[in-house]
């Protein structure tokens, strides 16, 4: 029996392919680190060989995605001047080739398959935890956590935001009814509990302010493409002001009081600063991805014994931009700041121009959500992580004609036509 290729690479044909892709990367982003490396190969097998399948249809015309893949490119390239280049050159092609399934992803699964294969994925990450995890005491704030099956409450926390967010974009975007909406309202409740127990007010506040942005937008889309730009400038003009008036009346100290944080973020401001001072040695180029917190290294043993990180592994600095200064200096802090502007201006552009275009209102809330993590977790630029699985899927998804208009109105064999003169 022959096999069509569409059941493997077009958007239009390949739902339980890749439904079952998605969920199962999610899984693996999730607890890679507790089973081993076997994950991984499975994760590789799901998006690699699809390039066997259809070439033209996974990758489509490379060369537009140049944008994407420089800050990648250049923490492949840092491994010559990297403090550790052994970690480097193993991170940076892990990182790679992360990248490369993300934009295969983006150029073979449509937004509704990533967004019930996210939900179904995180449903499962969310009772794994519930079933096999547990709490730690964070002796920093003095607090217990649930982390579930993680080793940071903020892990845990993410995953969560994302089945709230997808949950609440299946319903309410998609419109989904029947099996999918009971699914979408199972993770919204699974992952809405684990969110409060985690007490990751980082994923908390992101959540509200995501959810927040988008009834906003969707109050706009109800008038005529012109007047919602102008409503939408006023409104970005405001919030603005409103935020820099909140910023000098004691807002965030009041914001944070609400989470039980003081003004230091349990330690995160002195962080910060470390970074910053790290960033002054190296500040054109850093010294290298990954190249900081390497055991046996000075300041990083410093700064995990000061924080009681017993593991010496797993830590950063807590600001995504901060920790990209460090390691790949001003250069790499303009790469990636292309990659989340652009992916996050693009899919907003598309959804003012066009209300119906839902794969860019999905995409535009994904990347908000990106977008306010980014200033207090490093998310999206590590190797199989969700995160950057996450912002590079919606990267490749502005760059192709995959940004369609609303899905019942779509006319068979067009995406595959999109995709291939793309």
């Amino acid at each position: 029996m022959k096999i069509a290729k569409a059941s493997f690479v077009s958007p239009d044909s390949n739902f339980a392919y890749g439904f079952v892709a998605i969920a199962l990367s999610i899984f693996i982003f999730a607890y890679s680190t507790r089973f081993g490396q076997a994950p991984i190969l499975l994760y590789y097998a799901l998006w690699l060989p699809l390039v066997l399948v259809d070439y033209r249809q996974s990758l489509g015309n490379y060369l537009k995605f140049y944008w994407i893949v420089a800050f990648s490119l250049l923490a492949c390239l840092s491994v010559f001047w990297s403090a550790a280049p052994g970690v480097t050159a193993r991170a940076s092609m892990q990182y790679l080739s992360h990248i490369i399934c993300a934009l295969i992803a983006a150029r073979t699964v449509g937004v509704r398959t990533l967004t019930l294969g996210v939900l179904t994925g995180v449903c499962l990450v969310v009772l794994y935890s519930l079933a096999f995890g547990g709490y730690h005491y964070d002796p920093l704030d003095g607090n217990y956590s649930f982390v579930g099956a993680f080793s940071s409450k903020n892990l845990l926390g993410f995953f969560s935001s994302l089945g709230i967010y997808f949950g609440f974009a299946a319903l309410f975007i998609l419109r989904e009814r029947g099996l999918w909406a009971l699914v979408a309202l199972v993770t919204f409740g699974l992952a809405g509990y684990a969110l409060v127990a985690s007490q990751s007010a980082t994923s908390i506040i992101a959540t509200a302010a995501t959810l927040a942005m988008l009834v906003g937008v969707r109050a706009l889309l109800l008038f005529a493409p012109r007047t919602r730009k102008t409503f939408f400038l006023v409104v970005l003009i405001a919030g603005l002001f409103v935020v820099f008036i909140g910023l000098n009346a004691g807002g965030v100290d009041l914001l944070l009081g609400a989470f039980g944080k003081d003004s230091t973020l349990t330690g995160r401001t002195y962080l910060w600063g470390e970074g910053l001072a790290a960033w002054g040695q190296a500040p054109t180029f850093g010294v290298g991805y990954q190249a900081y917190w390497v055991q046996g290294f000075s300041e990083a043993e410093r700064l995990w014994e000061e924080f009681y990180i017993g593991s010496r592994s797993g830590f950063h600095f807590h600001n995504t931009y901060i920790e990209v200064l460090v390691e790949l200096g001003v250069v790499g802090l303009l790469l990636l700041a292309l990659v989340l502007l652009r992916a996050l201006v693009g899919h907003l552009l598309r959804l003012l121009d066009d209300a119906d275009n839902v794969s860019s209102h999905v995409m535009l809330g994904l990347t908000v959500m990106l977008a306010v993590r980014s200033f207090f977790e490093v998310d999206v630029i590590h190797p199989y992580a969700v995160g950057s699985f996450m912002l590079y899927y919606a990267a490749g998804l502005a760059v192709s004609s995959q940004t369609m208009r609303r899905l019942t109105a779509q006319e068979p064999g067009a995406a595959v036509a999109g995709l291939r003169h793309a």
